[in-house]
């Protein structure tokens, strides 16, 4: 896993600058498979000339363009420059109730960022759903499980709320665009803010 780690990170650095980012997800490396110095390692990766991101802008953005997608708005176009890590969290169907068996892969997530190389950064918590659904309601529900998520770091772990921002997406950006009702669309997306 380490020799196909270093292989993606240095062809995605070679092409268009994109950081590192890994899928918990079906097909993918399960979070149990992934270390601590993983984590760490991968959401550390800092471009020099990192965008500015606002999250209230791509909360604008999301929201005027339900079912048109969102990849190519401005704000969200930004977000390939960043650090991030794709997970898999189960929820209970259309709720935002998160699954047991999953507080595992937070609490992965909440070691990694308590780590010292990584206490000062803040992230982004973008909530994505398949396509199965009103696009609208997939919006609110991505929005909803993002939040779910960093109320689960700031309470369970004590991740500092000033930290963590969330923001939905729906179903916009599928990563399997092939099969938009795909499980591997429903997943959580760490972006590290810097």
């Amino acid at each position: 896993m380490t020799k196909l780690k270093g292989k993606k990170m240095f062809i995605r650095q070679l092409c268009a600058g994109v950081a590192l980012s890994l899928l918990l997800a079906a097909g993918g490396a399960s979070a149990q498979q992934l270390s601590n110095q993983q984590l760490i390692s991968s959401l550390s990766q800092i471009a020099k000339t990192a965008p500015m991101i606002d999250p209230a802008l791509l909360t604008q953005e999301a929201n005027a363009n339900v079912g048109k997608g969102v990849a190519g708005q401005p704000s969200w176009s930004q977000l390939a420059n960043l650090s991030q890590l794709l997970v898999e969290i189960d929820f209970e169907n259309d709720s935002i109730a998160i699954e047991p068996k999953s507080y595992r892969t937070i609490g992965l997530i909440a070691d990694a960022l308590h780590h010292p190389n990584l206490m000062f950064y803040k992230f982004l918590v973008v909530g994505h759903t398949s396509s199965t659904g009103d696009a609208k309601h997939n919006l609110k529900l991505s929005q909803e499980r993002a939040h779910a998520i960093t109320e689960a770091l700031a309470t369970t772990f004590a991740i500092p709320r000033n930290r963590l921002y969330s923001v939905g997406v729906g179903q916009e950006m599928p990563v399997d665009p092939a099969d938009p009702k795909a499980a591997a669309n429903r997943r959580v997306q760490l972006i590290n803010l810097g």
